[in-house]
């Protein structure tokens, strides 16, 4: 692989992860300022700020690791029932979680300076709170689905055409290390029917096919049969008679894995090209992987505890394990140093992005704070109880006060950091290889 073409992939990659990051804010902060709710910030990255301007009351900037992002609302909480000052002397009276619980409400206090309660977030009706929080993760599904579509429909996925790219003259043992025929190597069916390479495959045993997937299932369900195969060649279409062997060979089983079995077999492999798939392809693959990344996410602590044995014994990374954005980035540098046609190697790293947004529609989805889904969680709780007032005519409760959560928040963030510390580790360490 070649240094600079390394590197290009993996600023590709961070280009398009601040990117993603920075969609996925504006998916909240949209639907925030259209329902009249003053944000006072937003950014794009974590740690020390490189650049910022204000326009109106909204500060906008650039911060320097783009490993996240925010949007700062007022009112993200409703107000305390007693403000308490949060001085030095309070907190050292009060323990270590409960300090920080006065440290996040002194905090949300100072949003709402100066600001009328119909411009709070924790005043809006719970639909809208719930829209404002689920706008980001949104955003980063529609993104995943754009990628997709892109790789999908607009470069094409590589397939197996029905044009043939070249015909074994002989019939090879399966396994076998042989690359040349022998004397007594038997003639290739495809060979002794006259099939040559260039020609188009229209029809196999009486049916048209229009990839070569699809006639190779017909060929491999007709061992010891006597096929028509028809192929235009020249422009001209010819009939030609064709008996498939009965052969051991390695062919792709139900689950996707590769299995070996007794098949047909004619000997011709095709021409590979890409093809263009329906509109509908990309956004379908992409809500079938969310699925996929649901189930990882499910499992997350025991996956990570994996990941960390496999780095310790060495043993190799499981292809379908979580991967930190050292590990995506790493990929990406790979797929674009590879010797691949350009467009390979473009799909890949879309496909990446694409991933990695998934990823993080389904994070952000983990009905715990300070994720997306802690919030709209508390919001759902919050309407919950005014239904249940409404309901038994009883008078609107107390907004619902998520600053006594900070200490579960502050628990969350360490299970974060610490999981995405030893996968970044093992990125570094024993990294996942793809690219050989």
């Amino acid at each position: 692989m070649t240094l600079i073409a390394f590197i290009v992939g993996v600023v590709l990659l961070v280009v398009g992860l601040a990117a993603s990051i920075a969609l996925h804010e504006v998916g909240h902060l949209v639907p925030a300022k259209l329902f009249g709710v003053r944000v006072g910030r937003y950014m794009v990255g974590l740690g020390p700020t490189l650049w910022s301007r204000r326009f109106g009351e909204t500060e906008y900037g650039v911060k320097l690791l783009p490993l996240g992002g925010y949007i700062s609302m007022a009112g993200m909480y409703p107000p305390a029932p007693q403000t308490v000052a949060a001085t030095a002397a309070s907190r050292a009276r009060a323990g270590f979680f409960a300090s920080m619980v006065q440290d996040a409400r002194a905090a949300n206090e100072e949003t709402l300076d100066g600001v009328d309660r119909t411009g709070t977030f924790y005043a809006l009706p719970v639909w809208r709170r719930i829209v404002i929080m689920l706008g980001g993760p949104v955003m980063n599904l529609l993104l995943a689905m754009l990628l997709f579509a892109i790789v999908f429909s607009g470069i094409g996925v590589q397939t197996a055409t029905t044009t043939i790219a070249a015909v074994n003259q002989c019939v090879l043992p399966a396994g076998s290390t042989q690359t040349a025929c022998a004397a007594g190597d038997p003639v290739s069916p495809a060979a002794a029917a006259g099939i040559q390479p260039g020609d188009v495959i229209v029809s196999v045993d009486g049916t048209s096919v229009q990839t070569f997937e699809q006639a190779s299932a017909i060929i491999q369900a007709s061992p010891n049969r006597t096929i028509a195969v028809v192929v235009r060649r020249d422009d001209v279409e010819q009939t030609l008679q064709v008996k498939p062997l009965l052969a051991q060979r390695q062919i792709a089983g139900p689950d996707g894995t590769t299995v070996t079995a007794d098949v047909g077999f004619v000997g011709m492999t095709a021409m590979t090209d890409y093809v263009n798939q329906p509109l509908w392809a990309g956004p379908a693959a992409a809500v079938q992987q969310a699925g996929q990344v649901v189930g990882i996410m499910g499992q997350l602590p025991a996956r990570v505890y994996q990941t960390a044995s496999d780095m310790i014994t060495g043993a190799p990374r499981d292809p379908n394990g979580p991967l930190s954005v050292v590990g995506v980035g790493r990929l990406a540098g790979e797929a674009a140093a590879t010797d691949a046609p350009i467009l390979n190697r473009v799909a890949t790293i879309l496909g990446l992005l694409g991933s990695l947004n998934l990823a993080l529609f389904v994070f952000n989805l983990i009905p715990l704070l300070p994720l997306d889904g802690g919030h709209v969680v508390i919001a759902l709780w919050d309407g919950l109880k005014r239904a249940w007032a409404r309901l038994w005519r009883r008078p609107p409760p107390r907004a619902v006060d998520a600053t006594k959560l900070v200490p579960v928040t502050f628990v969350v963030v360490i299970a974060i950091v610490v999981m995405g510390g030893i996968l970044i580790l093992a990125d570094i360490v024993n990294p996942l290889k793809i690219f050989g």
